[in-house]
């Protein structure tokens, strides 16, 4: 199969390019290169005859309609995204133009790509979305794909936006669509301004590790490569026209996970042990979530898929992963483009 992947470059695309490539899949990695891309991160497949880029931004039409034409590709699998809630907060109009803007124009070129390969039922175009639509839950429960949308951020109203466009383009045109809403990822190639990379960095470099208000808000943690896994899983099983909600199975408060982090930086790197002493209660986002999880109950059933990697054994991959790749991370501070705190309103 070939796979046009958007945002190839970034945290997740790149888990998923990687993993398509290692199974025989030929890729087409579409990306815009913005600041939270990074080549590096598909360093081991740039010289695979299965793989190619195309440096272009999804908000480009233009430059779409002619990466069909030349790579005629079997699926798209649409990551590219602004996704940094703290981000929106500050410049919401990024995030419209490319979330909203730049999935109507990839919907878009696809449709007139299928009509003119003459609709094959084959094809699918496959967004890949966040539990951050269904909003904020309360102590117990959890988002099933029934929940209904109630975003709280710029960035969960943009991407809300852009799945109710997916799916208007399957009722309205018919074009071949798959829905998957994914919990928080966490992992190799993590992009340094996201909570888990934050505090491994700051605990490294000795550094006050921030936790937004009392730490009490609580996520549901997928590890990167089990959320390609499940991508691509949809993609060969899913019903045309459903939507996914992929979980990781693992909830914990964002003090929990810190603390965590932390008690494995003192087995892996005991230098500045313990860490938690550079624990900071900082003031907290505006809007902020209470807690997300996922029902996986779906992907679980019709499709036989579940995460295959526990919380505590995730951790304790990605801590050991940064530790290993310090020439990774500090190209990527060396920009400039990361380290102050965002999303004060």
């Amino acid at each position: 199969m070939k796979l046009l992947i958007t945002g190839g470059a970034g945290f997740i695309g790149s888990a998923v390019v990687r993993l398509a490539v290692a199974r025989g899949h030929h890729v087409v990695n579409l990306d815009a290169l913005t600041y939270a891309s990074c080549l590096a991160n598909v360093a081991e497949v740039a010289g695979d005859p299965l793989y190619s880029f195309e440096h272009a931004n999804i908000c480009d039409r233009a430059a779409l309609d002619r990466i069909f034409t030349d790579h005629a590709p079997d699926a798209v699998m649409h990551l590219a995204a602004e996704s940094h809630v703290d981000r929106s907060i500050d410049g919401p109009g990024a995030f419209i133009e490319t979330n909203v803007t730049g999935t109507y124009n990839l919907l878009e070129a696809a449709r007139t790509y299928w009509r003119a390969q003459g609709q094959p039922e084959a094809f699918r175009f496959h967004h890949v979305s966040t539990d951050e639509v269904y909003g904020s839950l309360g102590p117990t429960g959890a988002f099933t794909e029934e929940t209904p949308y109630a975003p709280n951020s710029p960035y969960s109203a943009s991407k809300a936006a852009s799945d109710h466009l997916v799916r208007a383009w399957h009722e309205t045109y018919g074009l071949p669509t798959l829905l998957t809403n994914c919990s928080n990822n966490y992992g190799p190639y993590h992009f340094p301004e996201k909570l888990i990379p934050v505090v491994i960095l700051k605990a490294l470099a000795g550094q006050p590790i921030p936790i937004y208000g009392d730490g009490a808000n609580v996520r549901d943690w997928l590890y990167v490569e089990d959320h390609a896994d499940a991508l691509l899983h949809v993609l060969d099983r899913g019903t045309v026209a459903r939507s996914y909600n992929v979980g990781g199975e693992n909830e914990l408060s964002n003090l929990d996970l810190v603390q965590s982090l932390c008690a494995i930086l003192d087995e892996e790197h005991p230098d500045g042990a313990p860490h938690d002493r550079l624990i900071s209660f900082v003031a907290d986002r505006p809007g902020h979530d209470a807690r997300y999880a996922i029902d996986p109950t779906r992907i679980r059933t019709e499709l036989g898929w579940r995460p295959s990697v526990t919380v505590t054994e995730g951790l304790k991959r990605t801590v050991e992963w940064y530790l290993k790749n310090e020439n990774w991370w500090q190209a990527i501070l060396a920009r400039g483009e990361v380290g102050e705190r965002l999303g004060l309103g």
